[in-house]
């Protein structure tokens, strides 16, 4: 089962995530040891619906469906945002502030999030 949901057009960015880990054992410890946590996401569509991602950058440096196994920092926001987020054209403190970005758990997690998401920038096509 791939990641990308055709409901949510910025979930293909998970794939591109997951592939760039899976790519190169040395990126992938680099990346477990950067971000050393359980990232998950919610995303909203337009039509109103929720789907869960997670990436596990604590032990096995994957991404799956759902919240995984209790994440250190849940990261809500629109797949319109989460797109933008990932392409560079938003920037995560400002959607933050706006209230467009809401985050549970540890936030100072959330900042290790970006050269992650940049990995992606390069591979999705969103």
């Amino acid at each position: 089962m791939g990641l990308k949901n055709d409901k949510f057009p910025s979930s293909a960015a998970f794939e591109a995530i997951n592939d760039s880990l899976q790519a190169n054992e040395a990126d992938r410890k680099d990346a477990i040891k950067q971000g050393n946590a359980v990232f998950a996401f919610t995303l909203k569509n337009k039509a109103g619906e929720t789907e869960s991602w997670h990436i596990d950058l604590k032990e096995k440096g994957t991404v799956g469906s759902g919240l995984g196994t209790k994440p250190t920092v849940t990261l809500s926001l629109s797949d319109d945002d989460f797109g933008k987020l990932v392409t560079g054209q938003a920037n995560a403190q400002r959607l933050f502030m706006s209230g467009k970005l809401k985050i549970k758990g540890d936030v100072m997690k959330a900042t290790k999030m970006q050269p992650i998401l940049s990995k992606a920038q390069t591979k999705a096509k969103l």
